[in-house]
């Protein structure tokens, strides 16, 4: 059984974390414990032109090669049935067919996951490294790792293939000096691919796009969000 707990921390980010790990994708059969990392929303500050009012990053974690392997061959049954077999299962790009299809194949495949959502609102959210983009996403990473433990120690990071491979080295060495720190999370490797083709990446951005759809309130998010949610634990107010 998935259990959650909600934090809610300062400058408005809610944490959802599901403590149970049961899946593994299979091009990770070497090690004992794969992390995948996908966002929703951008990391604009300008709300008001256009940017999204949260930016979410979430955190699946996979530790069952076998169930993994079923998991992933179930999302590409669904591909066969909706007759696109390279299809990219992407939340906020999908139809509502495939939105409410999705989350229904994966839900028997039991995975942790993390979701950070921070409130890009200006009274809320203020910071010189806010306005940075590439600051903004390595420090919405770093704190989703900071809450992984123990669940995500030695674990190999997936994290999508986007931006710059030259932002990519330089995420990579943020989190690799942030995981070994007194957070106690500990990276061993770093793998940046691309989603079209890594269905388990695809899954973790269903985690992150319904996270968002609920935070923000979306009249139709529990036709989605039941299919990952669990009876809340604890909960924390900063």
């Amino acid at each position: 059984m998935r259990t959650k707990i909600i934090f809610r921390e300062n400058f408005s980010v809610k944490i959802e974390q599901i403590n149970d790990i049961t899946t593994f994708h299979e091009i990770c059969h070497d090690i004992t414990r794969a992390s995948f990392l996908d966002k929703s929303g951008d990391t604009g500050r300008k709300v008001d032109a256009g940017a999204s009012r949260f930016f979410v990053v979430s955190l699946a974690i996979f530790n069952d090669n076998d169930k993994a392997l079923r998991c992933d061959q179930q999302i590409e049954l669904l591909k066969s049935e909706l007759n696109r077999p390279d299809f990219e299962f992407h939340f906020a790009q999908n139809s509502r067919k495939v939105r409410a299809a999705f989350p229904e194949v994966i839900n028997p495949y039991h995975f942790s996951y993390i979701t950070v959502a921070i409130d890009k609102n200006p009274a809320k959210l203020y910071g010189t490294c806010f306005n940075n983009k590439n600051l903004f996403y390595k420090y919405a990473c770093h704190i989703v790792l900071t809450n992984a433990p123990p669940y995500f120690d030695a674990a190999k990071l997936i994290i999508d293939k986007s931006g710059s491979s030259t932002f990519q080295g330089e995420l990579r060495r943020y989190l690799r000096n942030k995981s070994n720190d007194k957070s106690g999370t500990k990276i061993r490797d770093f793998k940046p691919q691309d989603s079209r083709k890594n269905n388990l990446l695809q899954l973790v951005d269903y985690c992150a796009g319904i996270s968002a759809r609920k935070i923000q309130g979306k009249k139709d998010w529990r036709i989605y969000y039941k299919y990952i949610a669990q009876p809340t634990l604890a909960r924390r107010t900063g």
